[in-house]
């Protein structure tokens, strides 16, 4: 199971309407809260779903630790 923090910006599988593949996660746990970073609209995706659906970790959270 892949770690993921609040501050997290991810690219999915799958492109928004608006065209963007760039998302920053807002919430983790058993649902997670992501935000499009071209129009800001909110997605609200279970765990299993968010974690299919991640082609890439962009940029790490700043300060935080992750295991190995």
């Amino acid at each position: 199971m892949a770690f993921y923090a609040v501050g997290d910006q991810v690219r999915l599988r799958k492109t928004h309407p608006c065209g963007s593949t760039d998302w920053e996660v807002l919430r983790v746990g058993m649902d997670f809260r992501i935000r499009c970073l071209r129009c800001q609209h909110l997605v609200m995706l279970p765990r299993v779903k968010f974690e299919k659906a991640v082609k890439a970790l962009l940029v790490p959270a700043p300060g935080v630790e992750r295991p190995e």
